[in-house]
């Protein structure tokens, strides 16, 4: 149970105080459009120009008079810039105003398998770390091996293997090491979280 508890105040931001550490990404980190992500686009002074798109599974979507724009991995601002310098023809060269909002951020999809109480896929609504996505799945198990958690992390054809270090903090002794953003990295879409 007190691990339990202190997994929840982790989670929760409530670093129990514990320093922040040096190397972790901040906590309004901009967010980065995922495949499947819903965007909501307006064209100011131009309704016909209000959509909501899906982004594909190859991380770009179709825009009236922009055509594909790839959108996987970049903020919503850059991708204001981009449909503006793409659509500033239709509008006798000057770029019009675009804004694009982030309206269900499904494609930020993480799995959590292994010697979890609650395994599965989860699909946040903000960026969280490995600690997080264990808090998510209920914890681990009474027989897990919190020292050798990994990550799995897909890029193209490419399966990475990330290390954690989980075993210190759960048991309430963290150490600077275990606390920085390599001891619990921030997980990304379509990472796996493996607790033997």
């Amino acid at each position: 149970m007190k691990w339990f508890l202190l997994v929840l105040t982790l989670a929760l931001g409530g670093r129990a105080g514990f320093a922040a550490p040096a190397s972790a990404p901040p906590a309004n980190a901009a967010y980065r459009i995922n495949p499947g992500d819903q965007l909501d686009i307006y064209v100011w002074g131009d309704e016909r120009l209000q959509r909501t798109m899906n982004v594909l599974p190859d991380g770009s979507f179709a825009f009236p008079l922009a055509g594909t724009v790839h959108a996987a991995g970049k903020t919503p601002t850059a991708v204001e810039g981009e449909l503006s310098k793409l659509l500033a023809d239709q509008y006798k060269g000057v770029p019009p105003q675009v804004t694009v909002s982030v309206k269900v951020p499904a494609g930020l999809q993480i799995s959590v398998i292994g010697k979890v109480k609650a395994p599965g896929a989860f699909s946040p609504t903000h960026y969280v770390s490995a600690l997080d996505a264990l808090a998510l799945a209920g914890g681990p198990t009474e027989f897990a091996d919190l020292g050798n958690i990994i990550i799995l992390r897909h890029a193209g054809d490419r399966t990475t293997v990330v290390h954690t270090r989980l075993g210190s903090i759960l048991k309430g002794r963290p150490t600077d090491a275990d606390l920085s953003g390599e001891g619990v990295p921030e997980l990304m879409a379509g990472d796996t979280l493996v607790v033997p």
